[in-house]
């Protein structure tokens, strides 16, 4: 599109949420969980367990996108209280430089990635695509979910503590890393470079665990992914869908210092960049405690980064003791380095 066309990245929420508004399709009372702004996946009674329904692409990344495909669309599943089951995957390649190696390479990782998280790949459709400079691999993933342990975006309340696993833009980490390892060559050594790399495995980009292990304590009301935007779109996005407030801490989100670090390289917010690998959970209060407990046993971090609040107060970041408003990005922060 021209300069007026819209940039890189999600829609505008309020937009989105116009389209989803007008445009609905055909109405069907199986559908529990719809297409709605905050909610992480689709949720449709099937007559036993529930079926929970997600897509997402991958998009910037090129390295390890097989891997990056399963786990973006396994976090979703579990953050609907689910366990991931089923994969299929669009496989999108460039003309001209697509080879036998590079279509493997996808199928492997692909594969060993499922393997990792007991989910069968049963279908999809691959082709070399006019127009594209890189791949693109849109992923279906289904999952279940008994009726009584579905978790919504939406089932935040005033009052609950917000708990966030491991720390923000471990996904942004990883990828600049393996991206633009070029231009950070002459800014990082060898080592550095290699670390921010190992994000993507170690502390990891993949939530499912944190899902299992928050739900199996309880207590959660919601739980959410922050991947585009970072986590600041991840907090616009559950507060929305739950019709809550927000107050968080500045000074209590975890980030780390190689985060901090390529961040500050490149001009990002941390707040605004990609985040899977963070966990957003909306817990009662009398149970956030209990959950803390039962993630740590589970050998994985969390902090609380502070409360929801009655919608009227609005969303507010505290940097020490002034409050401002959260700050909300129109496109993710890292695009500006792909763009």
């Amino acid at each position: 599109m021209g300069t007026d066309g819209f940039p890189v990245g999600k829609l505008k929420m309020e937009h989105l949420s116009g389209l989803l508004g007008r445009y609905r399709g055909a109405p069907d009372a199986s559908v529990i969980v719809g297409a709605e702004i905050g909610e992480d996946a689709a949720v449709i009674e099937t007559g036993g367990e529930l079926l929970v329904a997600k897509t997402d692409p991958i998009t910037f990344a090129v390295d390890q996108i097989g891997r990056y495909a399963i786990n973006i669309n396994a976090n979703d599943i579990a953050c609907m209280g689910g366990r991931p089951r089923w994969f299929l995957a669009t496989i999108l390649l460039p003309e001209g430089v697509t080879d036998e190696a590079l279509i493997d390479r996808i199928f492997s990782e692909l594969s060993e990635a499922c393997k990792e998280l007991g989910i069968a790949i049963c279908g999809g459709h691959t082709e070399v695509t006019y127009g594209l400079n890189r791949p693109i691999v849109v992923g279906q993933m289904l999952g279940e979910v008994p009726r009584e342990r579905l978790v919504r975006s939406s089932g935040a309340v005033a009052g609950d503590h917000l708990i966030v696993t491991k720390g923000i833009a471990v996904e942004a980490t990883a990828l600049l890393a393996r991206e633009k390892e070029d231009a950070l060559a002459g800014a990082f050594d060898r080592e550095f470079i290699a670390r921010c790399k190992g994000f993507m495995e170690y502390p990891g980009i993949s939530v499912v665990r944190d899902a299992t292990a928050a739900t199996a304590a309880g207590g959660v009301h919601a739980m959410h992914d922050p991947t585009e935007g970072g986590l600041a779109t991840g907090l616009h996005e559950l507060a929305s869908a739950a019709g809550v407030g927000v107050e968080v801490w500045m000074d209590a989100i975890p980030v780390y210092p190689e985060t901090k670090a390529l961040c500050e390289f490149f001009g990002l917010d941390p707040l605004g960049v990609i985040a899977s690998g963070a966990l957003l959970i909306a817990a009662a209060p009398d149970s956030s405690g209990h959950i803390a407990d039962s993630l740590r046993a589970a050998g994985i971090d969390c902090f609380r980064i502070g409360r929801a609040t009655d919608r009227s107060e609005g969303l507010t970041l505290m940097m020490g003791e002034q409050r401002r408003p959260l700050p909300r990005f129109e496109q993710d922060e890292i695009s500006k380095v792909f763009s």
